[in-house]
């Protein structure tokens, strides 16, 4: 998808999107408001947008330790290529698990699905993790705890350098 693509209305539409959510009672009439187009357009283009993939997604990014979440853990499991999708759809599903998604293997390295678990120690992750692996019959997993986080932030467009709305 190139910029061209994208009318500059619709860039502005974007660039709303991308700052924090307006926590009230009419979010979009807000967004709206700030770049001078109507409720209902807004919510049109929005919906136009991601009829046409140019937008994927909207969602709230969770600042987990600001919600009690310390402990967080990916979890490398190995499941069986021909359950990974049951696996892969009851493991999404768990309340503490915020991220679900397959990958490729590797040589010496055979685990193919991957899920973020977030929680209030070490012992609760491992808790949840062994529920999990009896829940779903699996015994091959490695858990790799997060020591740092490094960013929080989703991709910025239409922005320059510092971070400021550009017209084009």
């Amino acid at each position: 998808m190139s910029s061209v693509d994208i009318s500059p209305r619709d860039k502005e539409v974007i660039r709303v999107l991308q700052d924090d959510f307006p926590l009230c009672e009419q979010p979009f009439k807000f967004l709206a408001a700030q770049i001078d187009m109507s409720e209902e357009e807004f919510i049109e283009r929005v919906k136009k947008l991601s009829e046409q993939k140019k937008i994927r997604k909207m969602g709230a990014v969770l600042q987990h330790r600001n919600a009690g979440f310390t402990a967080n853990a990916l979890c490398a499991w190995y499941v069986p290529p021909e359950r990974l999708d049951e696996i892969a759809d009851k493991m999404s599903k768990h309340p503490a698990v915020s991220h679900c998604y397959d990958r490729n293997t590797a040589p010496n390295w055979n685990y193919n699905l991957y899920t973020m678990i977030h929680a209030k120690s070490r012992a609760e992750c491992e808790q949840i993790i062994n529920a999990l692996a009896a829940d779903c019959r699996l015994d091959q997993f490695q858990i790799l705890y997060t020591t740092r986080e490094w960013k929080k932030t989703s991709m910025r467009y239409f922005v320059d350098n510092q971070g400021e709305s550009r017209d084009q």
